[in-house]
């Protein structure tokens, strides 16, 4: 090689690399991560992040800078980033040490996926392949847990049969999910005439409810269960088949309990629990006074608490809250002195709220409700996109309410990619991106 042509070659290495991200196997691949992360989001939680990690990695030379920047117009897009800055701005007034301030601002960061999602699945036509693998996998866990529940294995002392992998909540979880996603192709298929399809999906959708009424749910899951059924009815039913639909819904909802002696056990704790709580509500109180607790721990009962004492600390910073990371060594401290499940360290309130308005007050409360505001309203037209969307989004409010599903990890992951990916989708069959009034096919 001579040296007139060794300049040439060097200089063109470079520009092969940089058109890496116009060939088709680049473009497969920022399509292909986020559908295997939604696959192993029942299975995996490292998969989960390997996936997006990977999938930042490539996507990010993918993108058109200014129509990215187009899209952080609409509230959507813009509120997930202004809620990470502020958990960002809370580290300096956290009183809290470094590291408890970085494992706090760890379950706000997933939030930054949810524009860029948003963003990529408006160019993108492989946005079904996220929903396909997301219920495939489940289908499969649901297989799995038929299995494990019928063998009376227990993936781990103190598990639950039925459950293989993680636990009941985040199944129910996704179960409850899938269910409703699938409804609307279910009535579809039907009205069209497709016996296979409809006796498949059928099938499935009645092995997902009769493994959270059989095998294992948690609590949570009856209190949105009714309010997405309504849902369901209100959007894709007209008002005599819709009445006929929640009469024979609820109908069926009794015969189960009546039936079950997963459910019939799961209200007897309920009632007992409470009945222990009210007892002992009193010498707890006492106990609480004086920095120790020997009042019989119940679920009720230690979420009341958690309950009381987040109101505390909320009144003493109200505006701004005491910062990133401060739930953790508010409830550490509240744990000294006391003995059995009273003496267990939490990070979260077990309600988003509060969880919330702990670290960064009334402010993150109002970032908080406006993102879900503004993600609901991306949902509320017709098409099977939005129907998605609003699901994932009322599940997660109301779950929210009783736990902090959108910082755990499972449902939180739920929430980013069924937003994104769903927002996505529905603002491509408009013919337009977030902010545009024309649609960018010139990304890939």
């Amino acid at each position: 090689m001579s040296e007139l042509t060794a300049p040439v070659v060097r200089l063109g290495f470079p520009a092969q690399i940089a058109s890496w991200p116009q060939t088709q196997f680049w473009r497969l691949c920022v399509d292909l991560y986020p559908a295997l992360a939604a696959a192993s989001l029942p299975w995996s939680t490292t998969a989960v992040s390997v996936f997006m990690v990977l999938w930042l990695i490539v996507l990010l030379p993918t993108i058109r800078w200014p129509a990215f920047l187009e899209t952080l117009r609409a509230p959507a897009g813009y509120l997930p980033l202004a809620f990470f800055a502020l958990a960002l701005a809370g580290l300096t007034w956290t009183q809290e040490s470094w590291p408890a301030g970085i494992q706090g601002l760890q379950p706000v960061a997933k939030l930054l996926a949810v524009p860029l999602l948003l963003y990529h699945y408006q160019r993108s036509e492989r946005a079904h392949w996220v929903l396909f693998g997301f219920v495939a996998a489940c289908v499969v866990l649901m297989g799995v847990s038929w299995v494990t529940y019928f063998a009376d294995w227990k993936p781990h002392p103190g598990g639950v049969a039925g459950v293989p992998v993680r636990n009941y909540i985040d199944q129910s979880h996704e179960f409850a999910l899938c269910l409703f996603v699938m409804a609307p192709l279910f009535l579809s298929l039907a009205a069209k005439g497709n016996r296979a399809w409809t006796w498949a999906f059928a099938a499935v959708m009645i092995g997902f409810y009769l493994d959270m009424r059989f095998v294992a749910s948690s609590r949570t899951a009856f209190v949105y269960f009714p309010v997405l059924l309504i849902l369901f009815a209100v959007r894709y039913l007209n008002r005599r088949r819709a009445i006929v639909f929640l009469l024979l819904a609820a109908s069926v909802e009794c015969a189960v309990l009546l039936s079950s002696p997963y459910l019939r056990d799961r209200a007897v704790r309920t009632v007992e629990d409470y009945k222990i709580d009210r007892e002992t509500s009193v010498a707890r109180d006492a106990n609480a006074a004086a920095g120790t607790t020997t009042a019989t721990a119940t679920s009720n009962g230690l979420r009341l608490s958690y309950w009381r004492l987040s109101l505390g600390a909320i009144a003493e910073a109200p505006v701004f809250g005491h910062g990133t990371g401060s739930t953790r060594e508010l409830f550490s401290r509240a744990a000294e002195g006391k003995s059995g499940e009273w003496a267990n360290i939490i990070r979260n309130p077990h309600n988003q709220t509060l969880y919330v308005a702990i670290q960064w007050g009334v402010l993150g409360c109002l970032v908080l409700y406006a993102m879900w505001y503004f993600h609901l309203q991306l949902f509320l037209g017709a098409g099977f996109a939005a129907w998605i969307g609003l699901v994932i989004v009322v599940q997660n409010f109301i779950s929210s309410l009783l736990n902090s599903h959108l910082f755990d990890f499972h449902e939180g992951w739920i929430y980013v990619l069924g937003v994104g990916v769903a927002g996505g989708m529905v603002a491509r069959a408009k013919g337009a991106l977030v902010g545009r009034t024309r649609p960018d096919r010139g990304d890939g």
